[in-house]
């Protein structure tokens, strides 16, 4: 079948082809990260295959293999790369042919594009955009890369930025395209598809549990000042209760203090055994024999109740950080000194 008729198949059914010539072992792999939506139109497809020529299969599977070898040359070098290196081995309109495939195929995204773009690059571009487009491209950008860049700008824009994260809705098309176009012309990456995330105060918790300590506190400062709420939500999710076990004994013991037997007692009903070992052992003998009892007499427990109380001590947890009582380290490398 020549490349012109391998065109009128459908995307969903080349890759089934794809899956059929890799073999059930493999293609079971793949399918097991997909989606159940993506899933079911692969095993529909599959299903329906028959009699396909040797031929076609031929011309799919060399279709695929272009696909993967100038993804691959995306990831190393971003998009002018690959083309050079697929222009080296297949020249201008090859390689423009598989470019746009590759665009078609895989719909590729500013977001997948940005991330191989340099970071200074793309610091040096967001240093003079405004907050709402700057929070879209971090939106869009993987936490660690999104928390280095973060850490890097002014500390007057750090907060306005994170704020605008954390509140950011779904992004209208009509600012996707003016962020495109301005990409385009600054950053000079060609972007074929749509930039994806839309923050909130989940993608704000990631990326500050991978920025500096001081870029953390400034801006957690100031989005507690504009909407407290916001800023316990995005503590909360940067700290989750089976985290308690990575802090130090003193700092257990401190919370101990704070926390009353049974808000504890049903905390700890859900939590891992390693997690009420750390609260025991920093116990002593008689008041770890009561909490023991008082988990064991709790019988069963509402998940509402057991969350409402970890909650409570978390709350108290960023009260104690807050008041420097106890230091919480992000990291086994952050080094703390007692």
């Amino acid at each position: 079948m020549s490349e012109e008729n391998t065109r009128e198949i459908s995307q969903f059914k080349k890759a089934a082809l794809v899956l059929v010539a890799m073999g059930v072992q493999n293609a079971a792999q793949i399918m097991k990260n997909l989606t159940d939506r993506e899933a079911e139109k692969l095993s529909v497809e599959m299903a329906g295959l028959k009699n396909i020529p040797a031929e076609t299969l031929g011309s799919v599977i060399e279709e695929y293999y272009q696909l993967m070898i100038a993804n691959q040359y995306i990831v190393q070098g971003g998009l002018e790369y690959a083309k050079k290196v697929l222009e080296s081995a297949w020249g201008h309109k090859k390689a423009d042919e598989i470019i746009k495939k590759v665009e078609t195929a895989t719909e590729i995204s500013a977001f997948y594009l940005l991330q191989t773009v340099d970071d200074k690059q793309l610091l040096n571009f967001l240093q003079n955009e405004h907050s709402q487009t700057s929070a879209l491209i971090l939106a869009n950008l993987k936490p660690a890369q999104a928390a280095s860049i973060l850490s890097e700008l002014p500390e007057e824009n750090q907060s306005e930025i994170a704020y605008r994260l954390a509140t950011m809705e779904k992004t209208s098309p009509e600012l996707v395209e003016d962020v495109e176009s301005v990409l385009r012309e600054q950053v000079g990456s060609v972007f074929g598809g749509y930039l994806s995330k839309t923050g909130g105060a989940e993608t704000v918790a990631e990326i500050l549990n991978s920025t500096s300590r001081s870029a953390e506190k400034n801006i957690l400062r100031k989005i507690q000042e504009r909407d407290e709420y916001l800023a316990n939500e995005i503590k909360d999710l940067m700290f989750l209760f089976e985290d308690i076990i990575i802090i130090s004994d003193s700092a257990i013991q401190s919370i101990i203090k704070e926390v009353d037997s049974k808000t504890l007692a049903t905390a700890l009903k859900a939590a891992s055994k390693e997690l009420k070992e750390k609260f025991y052992s920093n116990m002593t003998d008689r008041a770890s024999e009561m909490l023991k009892e008082e988990l064991q007499y709790l019988g069963p427990v509402r998940l509402s109740d057991v969350e409402a109380a970890q909650k409570q001590i978390l709350d108290v947890i960023h009260q104690l950080e807050d008041s420097g009582d106890i230091i919480i380290s992000k990291s086994e490398d952050e080094e703390i000194i007692e």
